[in-house]
């Protein structure tokens, strides 16, 4: 899906719009395999061993719905989290949003970024995944984007936008100078 163009300037392009990776779902995946399968043997369990009647009924009602509450917590939340992240990469900044009931966004224009690096474990190395650390000047300092695919490359795409934004900007400000940029 591409990233609302209300919020971008006439000039400003989506060069790059990232979730976190698949990856971040893993813990989440084997979390809904295991409450699964234990709701299923617990109320295997309550069957074969209670006798039919209201108390059997109360205890598979209490087991589906500790089991669900469980499902929501940590399973599905994770995939929604992962779902409502955006980083958006532009020709003028980048964008952070996060949240569903509590949306959070931060912006960082290219110019006002001091440092861009990258972290990667083993394990996200054979994933290609990384985390992705911009430091910029202003008061919230650094921001840490994880779970970025193919973190290495995201940091050089940064780099070189941060570059292009340089340029850019420097043109705006010798409109008609052919002596501009210097060789």
């Amino acid at each position: 899906m591409a990233y609302p163009e209300k919020i971008l300037a006439d000039d400003e392009k989506v060069v790059e719009h990232l979730h976190p990776h698949l990856i971040k779902l893993v813990p989440a995946l084997l979390w809904f395999i295991v409450i699964c399968v234990a709701a299923g043997f617990g109320i295997g369990g309550i069957v074969n061993g209670v006798d039919a009647g209201t108390a059997r009924t109360v205890l598979v009602i209490i087991v589906i719905v500790v089991a669900v509450g469980l499902l929501c917590w940590l399973s599905f939340a994770p995939a929604i989290e992962r779902a409502t992240t955006h980083y958006v990469f532009t020709t003028h900044r980048v964008l952070i949003r996060t949240g569903v009931f509590t949306h959070t966004g931060r912006d960082i224009s290219l110019q006002r970024i001091n440092d861009v690096g990258f972290k990667q474990t083993l394990w996200e190395r054979l994933v290609k995944a990384g985390t992705l650390t911009i430091e910029s000047a202003g008061e919230h300092g650094q921001s840490e984007l994880e779970d970025v695919p193919r973190s290495d490359q995201q940091q050089q795409l940064l780099n070189r936008l941060i570059e292009e934004d340089g340029e850019r900007r420097a043109r705006l400000h010798h409109p008609g100078d052919p002596d501009y940029p210097p060789a």
